[in-house]
């Protein structure tokens, strides 16, 4: 976790974690040879709304392990998904004016044993990169994304993200129920288009591909 004060670009990188979360609090498995890694990015007055750094974290990162997994895809709203199986997972936290941005990308190992499928780098075939060098790629990729964040707004943001994610019209599962994916709206919320032709804004909550 970074640490208080500590300045914006900050990074600290764990060879293992013995108590790695995801969402909701979700135990996140975290053998060596895997990234995890957080940063913390300061909200300046000005920026653009905070939440939306969800999709800032997930360009960012696609952008990364595109170069080792091109058909990799973005899940709403940041996991990293191979055909299907979950690659990596980006938790935000809010701690006063700072959000932590902790990310967790399998590259030499995946979990067998979770009630959604799960792949890693190394798995596909590929050379899996080492930890460090990987996150010295991704850290000069999200400080451009967050450059462009403050100067271009979320929209800029929002364009990079949809044309990373599965295709509109894909079939999703949701606290909502079961629709099809219609893209985002301006606050990168998503929009999930119901069986009865209705349109639901979904702003939270867990989603997974049918």
């Amino acid at each position: 976790m970074a640490r208080e004060g500590a300045p914006e670009g900050t990074w600290l990188r764990a060879g293992r974690q013995t108590g790695g979360k995801g969402r909701q609090g979700r135990a996140w498995q975290s053998p060596p040879g895997n990234l995890h890694a957080s940063t913390l990015v300061r909200v300046r007055p000005g920026d653009p709304p905070a939440p939306t750094l969800a999709l800032v974290a997930a360009v960012a990162l696609h952008e990364v392990v595109e170069i080792y997994a091109p058909s990799v895809r973005i899940k709403w709203p940041n996991d990293l998904l191979f055909d299907g199986a979950k690659l990596a997972g980006i938790l935000l936290e809010r701690e006063g004016d700072a959000v932590i941005v902790g990310f967790g990308v399998n590259l030499a190992s995946h979990p067998d044993s979770l009630e959604r499928p799960a792949t890693s780098l190394a798995a596909l075939g590929g050379m899996a990169p080492e930890p460090a060098p990987f996150l010295e790629v991704l850290s000069r990729n999200l400080s451009r994304w967050l450059a462009i964040w403050r100067d271009q707004g979320v929209a800029a943001v929002r364009a990079a993200w949809l044309a990373a994610a599965h295709p509109l019209g894909t079939p999703l599962v949701t606290s909502e129920g079961e629709g099809l994916f219609e893209g985002l709206d301006e606050s990168g919320a998503l929009r999930l288009c119901l069986a009865d032709g209705s349109l639901r804004v979904i702003h939270a909550g867990d989603v997974f591909l049918l």
